[in-house]
């Protein structure tokens, strides 16, 4: 009996899938060097950590892990319609931010239809736009950000969903209010404008980008956030979605059971009560990316302006070879060859040691 060969009889898209490659995690480059108090700058987390009041809350939910989920997510829901001045039934909760993205791309995309995405946008949704052998519509980058008009002629009869990542990760910029107003009044009310907002808290004015205020106007816009940066809840996994109820109620339907664990639901409740641990994390990500950005100056290194909670560099060199030279100096940042920018190093803003020690191994290897 001939071999049989399990990778041949996948479905051909998901083959020639490449695999979303995360950061390294702290233990596997002190366990792979034998390096002690390695830092980790790679993934955009949170320095602080979450709030001591989602710690509590995560710890009395503990007490129930016995226990399926609440599988409507009523509580995280009305905490989040009464956070956002917005009704439960606008919400969709998912396993982070991901999966609300996973669940948007399952409800309306099939192999017959189309999405547009930016040229540098998050590397998940080009994924996922695969993963269900939809065409994806790459749009090249301006600056390094959404060229919005070159998008809004990207979009063909086939185009179901056009993709926004505002602030954009990996390259930190961010689109005008303005500049979104122009996608959503170019679009056939048809085409769903999915707008990930993953960093949205750490936008100064975020006033000015409320795109929430837009959905009555629109009901073809959808809104992406997550617990995971800005709320220091990463390792929970918690994500939302805000549109119309019609999408909303496509969404639920499209959602496995028990997606969303007690732990996390009762942890971002709790942490939504909590604005001043945010506050304090933005103070710490302002003084941080000033930090950066006067270290990068004085070294003669380029880097992108930022909206977000990381900065983005231009080595001018083999990025990948300076992510390995920093790995022995303790330090694991991110390079953005996935992207297509051999060049760039991506660099999360942490704490001011945190930063000192990243600014201390970059002029070591860097010379």
């Amino acid at each position: 009996m001939s071999e049989i060969s399990f990778y041949s009889l996948a479905n051909p898209h998901i083959q020639n899938i490449t695999p979303y490659q995360p950061g390294k995690p702290i233990e596997e480059v002190e366990r792979e060097l034998g390096i002690p108090s390695v830092i980790k700058l790679a993934s955009n987390e949170n320095p602080l950590g979450p709030s001591p009041l989602a710690l509590a809350s995560a710890q009395k939910a503990l007490l129930k892990a016995h226990m399926y989920p609440d599988g409507g997510c009523y509580e995280i829901k009305q905490a989040l319609a009464a956070f956002l001045n917005v009704a439960p039934t606008q919400l969709t909760i998912g396993n982070g931010s991901e999966n609300i993205l996973e669940l948007i791309t399952k409800a309306y995309l099939t192999k017959n239809s189309a999405a547009v995405v930016s040229q540098y946008a998050f590397l998940t949704i080009q994924l996922l736009i695969s993963s269900y052998a939809a065409e994806m519509i790459t749009v090249k980058a301006h600056e390094f950000g959404h060229d919005v008009k070159a998008m809004i002629a990207a979009i063909n009869e086939k185009t179901r969903i056009v993709f926004v990542v505002n602030p954009n990760n990996p390259t930190g910029t961010c689109l005008s209010a303005d500049e979104i107003k122009l996608v959503l009044d170019s679009v056939a009310p048809s085409v769903l404008i999915v707008i990930d907002e993953a960093y949205h808290e750490y936008i100064e004015h975020t006033d000015d980008l409320n795109l929430i205020s837009l959905l009555k106007t629109y009901p073809n816009l959808l809104i992406t956030r997550t617990f995971s940066k800005a709320y220091g809840l990463a390792g929970l996994r918690l994500g939302y979605a805000i549109s119309s109820p019609e999408i909303a109620d496509i969404l639920n339907r499209a959602r496995l059971p028990f997606n969303v664990n007690s732990i996390a639901a009762a942890a971002c409740v709790a942490a939504l009560e909590d604005q001043e641990h945010i506050q304090k994390s933005l103070a710490v990500n302002k003084h941080g990316m000033q930090q950066l950005e006067d270290a990068f100056k004085s070294m003669k290194i380029n880097y992108i302006p930022s909206f977000c909670n990381f900065i983005t560099i231009d080595t001018q060199k083999n990025a990948l070879e300076i992510y390995q030279k920093l790995l022995y100096q303790g330090v694991i940042v991110r390079p953005l060859n996935a992207y297509g920018m051999p060049t760039y190093l991506r660099i999360t803003i942490g704490t001011l040691a945190e930063n000192e020690k990243l600014i201390r191994a970059l002029y070591e290897v860097m010379k």
